[in-house]
């Protein structure tokens, strides 16, 4: 192939050779594979430049979705726990999944499955408007976990624009540099 995408036909490996390097030009191999192989007459270093940054703009489109963590117990009081609540809800707002994980010790082992199994069905009843559970509640050791992931997309925040101070209506200036200028004292040229 040519250097504006023209078809050149069959050519000795030479001659395309000489094609390019008249052009000032790269002969890339594209298709090895092909028979007879197929190269392209460009230049290279401009065609890794613009891959680069379609490859950023494609990162710079992505949006990263993060696990957070939120550990109770279960004797985590009910304040302590509504707190724990606004932060799921707040992350979930944000776009991120929750890992709600109920940690047990010692004999709370005993009546982990049933306490450990309300805890958690109490906490996803409260963010139940905002989030869908992606993971049921199960036992993992000595930790009860379930994950929840939000319904909505991420909400942009919305940056508020900064508005300037007003103008003094006294006939001041209102930058720092030409307060200073005023305050200044005259010269005697300037008398």
């Amino acid at each position: 192939m040519g250097a504006d995408g023209e078809q050149l036909g069959i050519v000795s490996t030479e001659e395309a050779m000489q094609k390019a390097r008249s052009l000032d030009l790269d002969l890339v191999e594209v298709a090895s594979n092909a028979d007879p192989p197929v190269c392209r007459i460009m230049d290279y270093g401009k065609f890794k430049y613009m891959q680069s940054k379609r490859e950023q703009e494609a990162r710079k489109k992505q949006t990263v979705i993060q696990v957070k963590e939120i550990k109770v117990r279960p004797k985590t009081d009910s304040h302590d726990l509504n707190v724990k609540i606004r932060h799921i809800r707040k992350f979930l707002e944000d776009g991120d999944k929750v890992k709600v994980t109920v940690r047990f010790r010692g004999r709370e082992m005993s009546y982990a499955s049933q306490s450990g199994f309300e805890m958690l069905k109490h906490i996803v009843s409260e963010v139940a408007d905002l989030s869908k559970v992606e993971s049921a509640p199960k036992m993992e050791g000595r930790t009860m976990m379930t994950i929840v992931a939000p319904t909505a997309q991420k909400r942009k925040a919305v940056k508020p624009e900064k508005t300037g101070r007003r103008e003094r209506s006294e006939g001041r200036a209102s930058s720092p540099a030409d307060r200073k200028q005023e305050s200044l004292p005259e010269t005697q040229e300037e008398r």
